[in-house]
């Protein structure tokens, strides 16, 4: 496995994989010294039996404040890039958000502070956004002229429907976790105080779930708004009834019999 960067650091206890952002003094600007190492962690996780959930955090006081605009004009230690170049070099640190998205694990976005541009798409890739007191989310790509990437149009949309995902676009106004919980961009607030303690509460619940049903669960949601009610039924009937050949779901019958928390194993 590729050697991991100073910019991002990667813990793997209790079955909860986290990753957080390392640029405290910059808010964690997303970029090429943290990028290519969460993809490869993200790829591991997908098929590494030890990790159950993968929480995405921030160090300091803030998520992530999108790209790092200091560098947005370019540098002279590297040779200009073609526009095709940079295209391809797109596409390639925008699998970061897809991994989120799409990896057979639940993922969690602990927003300490600010999930802005780059990083709100992140926050809206996972599958729960958890924050802070103190969060803040805004896009801010209008601020300097970009159009947003890290999958923000399309999470947002999603997330809250075409009308107010355009408001945020063009007005570019910073929310606070309660109104971004009232809107529904959040799930929860949990206290700012002790605040990753509180989201490990949640991660390592996960963690220790059936996490073949969540597998399931997780992949039939993202496919749900882009197939119709017959394929989505099909595809239901198929799942359900893998779940139902696990181990957990033996154990989770059981428990319900003799009223009891179910013990699963992930199997």
């Amino acid at each position: 496995m590729t050697e991991s960067s100073d910019d991002i650091l990667f813990d793997l206890s209790e079955k909860v994989l986290t990753i957080t952002l390392n640029k405290p003094e910059k808010l964690n600007p997303i970029g090429d010294t943290m990028t290519p190492f969460a993809v490869e962690r993200l790829r591991d996780a997908a098929i590494n039996p030890e990790v159950g959930c993968v929480v995405l955090t921030g160090a300091g006081r803030a998520f992530c404040a999108g790209g790092d605009v200091s560098s947005m004009g370019g540098s002279g230690d590297q040779p200009p890039r073609t526009y095709e170049e940079k295209v391809e070099h797109q596409r390639g640190i925008h699998e970061l958000p897809l991994l989120l998205h799409s990896v057979p694990k639940v993922t969690i976005a602990a927003v300490n502070g600010h999930a802005m541009g780059a990083g709100l798409g992140l926050a809206a890739s996972c599958d729960l956004r958890l924050s802070s007191e103190k969060g803040k989310f805004g896009t801010a790509f209008a601020n300097v002229g970009l159009g947003g990437d890290f999958g923000t149009t399309w999470q947002l949309n999603r997330l809250l429907g075409e009308s107010k995902a355009k408001e945020l676009f063009f007005l570019t106004d910073i929310l606070d976790a309660e109104e971004a919980l009232r809107i529904g961009l959040i799930n929860r607030i949990l206290p700012a105080e002790n605040f990753m303690d509180h989201v490990r509460e949640v991660a390592e619940h996960i963690a220790n779930g059936p996490l073949v049903s969540y597998r399931w669960m997780k992949e039939n949601l993202n496919q749900s708004s882009h197939v119709d009610f017959k394929t989505m039924l099909d595809k239901e009937a198929v799942s359900h009834l893998r779940c139902a050949q696990t181990e957990d779901h033996k154990e989770g019958v059981a428990a319900f019999m003799e009223k009891r928390s179910a013990d699963f194993r992930g199997r």
